[in-house]
C-alpha cells in the first residue's frame, strides 16, 4: 500500500501539491481579511442598534450533551493493510467522532483509540450497490459493469461505508439487519453533526468565512451551492484546493495506475487520502495563522467602528443608492421573466417536506410524553419515572428515534430547479433543516424539564399525571408557535441561496466592469469596512427579497403546512418562563432516587475503579462482563485475485469451502449483541424435567419459586449448581387402557404398512426394468416374509404383560429426557434431594437455574 502511494507521489509532485495549495490559501486569505473587517462593521452595527426577529417561546440549554456519551457497541472493520476484518469497540462521544478501539477493554482503561474517524464530508451506504456507483466516478473511463466483484469481500449481508470523494473509505459490517439500521443512523448523526461545523455563535468568523469561500467561488466561476462546505474551516479549506487539484492529478495519475480494474479505483484512492492528508495539514497551518493575524487587528478596527460609525452608514446608504440605479433596470426584467413564476414552485417543493418532517418531531416529542403518563396512572415507581425522564432528556439526541423525523425531510426534490438555478443537490438544506428540528426537539423537551421541574417543586409529586398533562399542552404550543417561526427563517433563507446565486451570475457580465468606479465615492477609512461587490450584492438581494417575503407570507395567511402569520404574537404567556433558562439540566435520577443503572454509565476499570462516568444516550443492548459470541476477532481474507467482469470465472464450491475452513472455529450464526434472552440464559441456564407427584397429598407441593442451594448431574455426568427451582403443577387427563390401542393392533398396522410399501416398490420396478415376472416372485417373497416377521413378532408378544395404570400413565405424554431412558420404563418416584427431605413429588414442570 505504501509503495502505491510513494510510487505516485514523489518529492517533485508533492512539492507540486503544497505550492498549488499554498496559492489557494494565499488568494483565499485575501478575501478573508476583507471580509473579516466588513462582518466585524455589520457585527458592532447589530450591537448598536439591536433588533432580532421574533422571540422564541422555548427554551434553550447551552451545553445539552455535558457528560454524555452518543452511542458504543462492537462492529467489524475491515483492514487495508492485511486485507482482514476485525471485530472493533466504537464509541461515539459527544464530540461525535467515531472512535475505534482493539477492545472494550481498551476503551474502559481510557486508552487512546486505534483509528479516530472524522466524518465530516462523508456518506453513510449500506449495500455494495451504492458504493460502486460512487467509485465507478472515481476514475474517468474506468467503470465497473453490473454484477462485478468489488475489492473487499464482505464478511456478513449487512456492510455500513462511509465513503468520501478525497478521503479513504471505511468498511464495517454487522451481524443483523437490526443492528445495521442502529449503525447507520449513528452514523447518519456523526456525518450530520461534523458536517455543521461552523460555530453560529461566532458573529464575525463564521460571517466572514462563509462570504470569503462563496466569492473565492465565484472568482472562479462557480455559482449557487456547494456540496462540499462541511466540516470545521480547514476541512473545507481542505475540499477548496481538492476542488481544482483533484481532477488534475486524477488526469496525470490515473492512467499510469496498473492492475485491474478494482484495484486502479482502490489505488486511487489511497493516492487521494495521501493527497488530501497533505493539504489538510497544510490549511490547518495557514488557516491558524490567518486567524490571529485578523485577530491582532480587531481591537484597533473595534474602535474605529464605533466611533465613525454614523459617517460609515451615511457613506455606504449613499454608495448604495447609487448602485441601485445602475442595476434596477437590469434586475426588473430578470425578476419578471426568470424568478417570479418560479417562486411559489420552489417554495412549495420546500414547505412540504419540511413541515412533514417537524410534524414527525412533535408527535415523537409527544408520544414520548404519553409513555410517561402511563407510567405514572400505572403505578410506577420512582426509579422508573426517574429513568423515562432520563430517557427524554436526550431525546432530541438519540438518533434511531429521531431517524423517522429526519427521513421525512429527506425526500426533499429540487427536480427541474437544480439545472435552472445550478444547485448542485438538495442536501444542504436537507442537512440545515434536519439541524434545525434536531434543535427544536432539544427546546421543547428542555422547556417541558424546567416546566415539570417547577410545578414539582411547588405542588408536590400529587397527581403526576395531570401535572405532565398540563406542562405537556404548554409545551406543544409554544412548539407550535417556534416551529412556524424557525421553518418561515429557513424557508426565505433557502430561497435566497437558490435564486441569489442565479441572479449574480446573470447581472455580474453587465454590471461588474462598472462597480470599480463607485469606490470613487467612499473615503479612504471607510474603504475597509465598505466593499463595492459586497454592496452590489445587497442591492440585488434587497430586489428579490420583497417577492420572497410576500411568497412565504401568503403561505402563512393561508395557515399552510400550520405557518402562523407574523401578526400572531405569543405575549405574556409565561412571563417568568425566561428565568428558567439559566438553570441547568434536571438530574431526574438523583430527583427521584433512583441510582445510575449501570447499562446507562460507560467508563468502567476492570479493577473495580470508575473513571469518568458518562451516560450513553442511545442504549447497547448488552450485559457488563459477558463477551460477545464475536468478541473474538473474524477473520475473513479479501480476494487475493480480483476478477476482470467477464474474464475469470470464480469456482464458488472452492471459495465457500475455504471460508468454511477459516471459520471452521467460529460460531456458525453468531448471536447480536441485541439478543438479551439468549445472553441471560448463558449466565443463568435453565433446566425443565417433568416428575411425578402423588395424588395423595397434591397440595403439599410447593409451587413458584424456591431458591434452594443443591448440585444437580445431568445425563453427560457434569455436575451444576441449582440455586432456584420453580414448581408448576398440571392436571393432566389420563387415558383408560380401553382408550389404548393393542399391541396387536399396532403390530398388525406395522405389517399393512410394510407391506404397501413393498407393493409400490414392486410396481416401480415394473415401470423401469418391465420385468413382471421377477417382481411378481420377488414380491410374493417379501410378502411370506413379512407375514412371518409379523408372526415371529406376535408371538413374542404373547408373553408381554397387559399394561397396567401405573404404565399407561407414562404414555400420556409427561416423559423426563434426563430421567425416563425409554417409553416401557416405570418412574420411579423423585425426592426433593435439594432439601434433603424424603418428599415424594408428583408430576409437575420443575424449572431447575443452574448458577
Amino acid at each position: 500500500m505504501g509503495d502505491v502511494v510513494s510510487s505516485h507521489l514523489d518529492e517533485g509532485r508533492r512539492e507540486m501539491i503544497t505550492a498549488q495549495t499554498r496559492d489557494v490559501m494565499k488568494e483565499f486569505s485575501d478575501v478573508y481579511e476583507q471580509q473579516h473587517a466588513v462582518a466585524l462593521f455589520h457585527s458592532v452595527r447589530y450591537e448598536i442598534e439591536g433588533g432580532g426577529g421574533a422571540q422564541s417561546q422555548l427554551l434553550h440549554r447551552q451545553d445539552p450533551l455535558a457528560g454524555r456519551t452518543i452511542f458504543s457497541g462492537s462492529l467489524f472493520q475491515y483492514l487495508e493493510e492485511n486485507r482482514k476484518w476485525r471485530n472493533r469497540f466504537v464509541s461515539v462521544p459527544n464530540t461525535y467522532s467515531f472512535d475505534l478501539y482493539e477492545s472494550k477493554t481498551a476503551h474502559d482503561r481510557e486508552l487512546h483509540p486505534k483509528v479516530t474517524i472524522n466524518c465530516a464530508g462523508y456518506k453513510a451506504l449500506t449495500s455494495m450497490e451504492e458504493y460502486l456507483q460512487l467509485m465507478n466516478t472515481s476514475l474517468p473511463g474506468i467503470k465497473a459493469r453490473v454484477g462485478s466483484h468489488p475489492f473487499i469481500k464482505v464478511a456478513t449481508p449487512f456492510p455500513l461505508i462511509l465513503w468520501h470523494p478525497y478521503a479513504r473509505h471505511h468498511y464495517f459490517c454487522v451481524m443483523t439487519e437490526k443492528e445495521q439500521k442502529k449503525w447507520h443512523a449513528v452514523l447518519q448523526d456523526c456525518v450530520r453533526h461534523c458536517n455543521n461545523g461552523l460555530s453560529e455563535d461566532s458573529t464575525v468568523e463564521t460571517p466572514a468565512f462563509t462570504d470569503a469561500v462563496r466569492r473565492h467561488r465565484q472568482n472562479k466561476g462557480h455559482y449557487g451551492t456547494w456540496d462540499m462546505m462541511c466540516g470545521a474551516p480547514p476541512q473545507i479549506l481542505a475540499n477548496l484546493v481538492m476542488e481544482t487539484l483533484h481532477p488534475k492529478l486524477r488526469n496525470v495519475i490515473g492512467p499510469r495506475l496498473k492492475g485491474k480494474m478494482q484495484q486502479r479505483q482502490r489505488h486511487w484512492m489511497l493516492v487521494s487520502d495521501a493527497v488530501y492528508k497533505q493539504v489538510l495539514s497544510q490549511t490547518k497551518n495557514q488557516y491558524g495563522a490567518l486567524v490571529d493575524h485578523c485577530e491582532a487587528q480587531r481591537v484597533q478596527l473595534d474602535a474605529r467602528l464605533r466611533t465613525d460609525m454614523d459617517q460609515i452608514i451615511t457613506s455606504k446608504e449613499h454608495v448604495s443608492s447609487k448602485i441601485r440605479a445602475l442595476v434596477f433596470p437590469k434586475t426588473e426584467p430578470l425578476l419578471r421573466t426568470s424568478v417570479q413564476p418560479y417562486i411559489s414552485s420552489i417554495l412549495e417543493a420546500l414547505m412540504e417536506p419540511t413541515s412533514r418532517g417537524f410534524s414527525e418531531v412533535r408527535e415523537v416529542f409527544f408520544r414520548e410524553l404519553v409513555e410517561i403518563s402511563k407510567n405514572s396512572l400505572n403505578g410506577g415507581s420512582k426509579d422508573k419515572m426517574g429513568d423515562h425522564l432520563e430517557r427524554l432528556s436526550m431525546l432530541a439526541f438519540h438518533p434511531v428515534k429521531m431517524q423517522s423525523c429526519y427521513e421525512q425531510v429527506e425526500q426533499l426534490n429540487l427536480e427541474g430547479l437544480q439545472q435552472r438555478f445550478e444547485v448542485g443537490s438538495p442536501s444542504v438544506f436537507v442537512s440545515r433543516a434536519q439541524i434545525l428540528m434536531r434543535e427544536q426537539m432539544d427546546n421543547a423537551v428542555y422547556t417541558f424539564e424546567q416546566l415539570l421541574h417547577q410545578s414539582l417543586e411547588g405542588k408536590g409529586e400529587d397527581d403526576m399525571c395531570k401535572t405532565i398533562q398540563r406542562c405537556q399542552d404548554r409545551v406543544i404550543k409554544k412548539y407550535d408557535y417556534d416551529s412556524s417561526t424557525v421553518r418561515k427563517k429557513f424557508f426565505r433563507e433557502a430561497l435566497l441561496q437558490i435564486i441569489i446565486p442565479f441572479m449574480l451570475q446573470q447581472l455580474s457580465p453587465a454590471c461588474s466592469p462598472e462597480l470599480p468606479r463607485f469606490k470613487e465615492l467612499i473615503f479612504e477609512d471607510f474603504s475597509r469596512f465598505l466593499l463595492v461587490e459586497n454592496l452590489f450584492e445587497e442591492v440585488v438581494l434587497h430586489s428579490v427579497s420583497k417577492d420572497i417575503m410576500m411568497a412565504v407570507k401568503e403561505a402563512a395567511v393561508q395557515r399552510r403546512h400550520n405557518l402562523y402569520r407574523d401578526s400572531i404574537v405569543l405575549t405574556n404567556s409565561d412571563p417568568n418562563l425566561h428565568l428558567l433558562g439559566e438553570n441547568p439540566s434536571v438530574d431526574w435520577a438523583t430527583k427521584f432516587g433512583g441510582e445510575e443503572s449501570d447499562a446507562s454509565v460507560v467508563g468502567m476499570n476492570d479493577g473495580g475503579g470508575s473513571v469518568s462516568r458518562r451516560r450513553q444516550v442511545v442504549s447497547m443492548i448488552q450485559l457488563d462482563g459477558v463477551p460477545l459470541p464475536y468478541e473474538s476477532c473474524l477473520e475473513v481474507p479479501g480476494e487475493e485475485i480480483i476478477p476482470e467482469e467477464d474474464g475469470d470465472v470464480f469456482d464458488k464450491n472452492m471459495e465457500y469451502q475455504e471460508e468454511d475452513e477459516e471459520n471452521e472455529d467460529l460460531p456458525k450464526e453468531p448471536m447480536s449483541p441485541d439478543s438479551v434472552n439468549e445472553i441471560r440464559d448463558l449466565i443463568n441456564p435453565i433446566v425443565e424435567m417433568v416428575v411425578p407427584v402423588s395424588e395423595e397429598e397434591p397440595s403439599d407441593v410447593p409451587k413458584g419459586t424456591q431458591p434452594t442451594r443443591g448440585i444437580l448431574t445431568s445425563e453427560d455426568g457434569e455436575q451444576e449448581e441449582v440455586t432456584h427451582v420453580t414448581t408448576i403443577v398440571e392436571d393432566v387427563p389420563r387415558r383408560s387402557v380401553r382408550d389404548k390401542t393393542s399391541p396387536h393392533a399396532i403390530l398388525r398396522q406395522l405389517a399393512g404398512t410394510k407391506k404397501e410399501k413393498a407393493d409400490k416398490e414392486a410396481l416401480e420396478e415394473v415401470a423401469i426394468k418391465n420385468a413382471t415376472e421377477e417382481i411378481n416372485l420377488a414380491a410374493q417373497e417379501d410378502d411370506s416374509g413379512l407375514i412371518a416377521e409379523v408372526s415371529a413378532v406376535e408371538s413374542d408378544l404373547e408373553s408381554t404383560p397387559v399394561p397396567t395404570e401405573s404404565s399407561s400413565r407414562e404414555d400420556s405424554g409427561f416423559q423426563s429426557p434426563t430421567i425416563m431412558e425409554a417409553d416401557e420404563t416405570e418412574p420411579q418416584p423423585i425426592t426433593n434431594g435439594l432439601s434433603g427431605e424424603d418428599k415424594t413429588i408428583d408430576l409437575v414442570d420443575v424449572e431447575v437455574i443452574l448458577a
